[in-house]
């Protein structure tokens, strides 16, 4: 899957993915290959990345929205950064 992390003033990611776990506004749910399409709210809260090679990302977001469209996630929001 291809993933773009983006706010109004930066990208913060953008790359292949085996799954991503964000934090929506019913509560926690994970996108692996082959989901549905689907837009949703994100609250605030953490978003993990697992990268292809196995590596892991975790961003800490106030809120935003996710966008999934054919194995196409977009993650738009206002503010993120890095957590260990």
């Amino acid at each position: 899957m291809e993933l773009v992390v983006l706010s109004p003033e930066k990208e913060f990611f953008k790359g292949q993915v085996k799954s991503v776990t964000v934090p929506g506004a019913s509560g926690q749910f994970q996108i692996l290959n082959g989901h549905a399409p689907l837009i949703s709210a994100l609250s605030e809260g953490n978003v993990k990345i697992v990268k292809d090679d196995g590596n892991i990302i975790n961003y800490s977001i106030n809120s935003g929205f996710i966008e999934i469209i054919d194995n196409e996630l977009a993650i738009l929001v206002q503010e993120a950064r890095i957590v260990d």
